[in-house]
């Protein structure tokens, strides 16, 4: 079965997309708005000062730029490499093929989030709910972003 954007992305109409993302206000500020929400969990956003568009990635806590402008980013939803990386096609298909499926409202989510020792493979995503999957982990990273790597984290404050 052939897989296509619309199944890589998710619905996020119904949700006030400045307070999707509010947890990470800290890393993003308050002028960046998401754009497209995929299955797996990555949120594209577009600054709207600037125009450009940046992935948020809530797994690693990582912010990037990827187009100037939100023409050169929907050139790149048209190239397949581009697709094939950014949007995790490769794991969205075999959690798709082990009959995990999303509901309304729904992205793959982690179990045990990876900055807290949990592994970036299929079998540690799950179902989730997509405020409480950008929330957790914007409130995760805000609150280990200044501890060097590798330091054990034996508390999380979650609100």
């Amino acid at each position: 079965m052939a897989i296509t954007l619309n199944d890589l992305t998710v619905n996020f109409k119904h949700l006030d997309r400045s307070a999707l993302l509010a947890d990470w206000q800290w890393m993003i500020g308050d002028h960046k708005l998401p754009v497209l929400i995929t299955a797996m969990g990555t949120a594209f956003l577009q600054d709207n000062q600037e125009g450009t568009i940046s992935l948020l990635d809530p797994g690693e806590g990582k912010l990037r730029e990827i187009a100037q402008s939100f023409e050169e980013f929907q050139q790149l939803l048209s190239d397949q490499e581009f697709v094939l990386s950014e949007f995790l096609v490769k794991d969205f298909a075999s959690l798709r093929n082990g009959g995990k499926s999303l509901s309304p409202g729904q992205v793959f989510g982690f179990v045990q989030p990876p900055i807290l020792g949990g592994s970036f493979d299929v079998d540690n995503l799950e179902p989730t709910d997509m405020q409480i999957h950008f929330s957790l982990s914007g409130q995760i990273h805000r609150q280990v972003k200044d501890l060097p790597d590798g330091t054990p984290v034996s508390e999380v404050s979650i609100s």
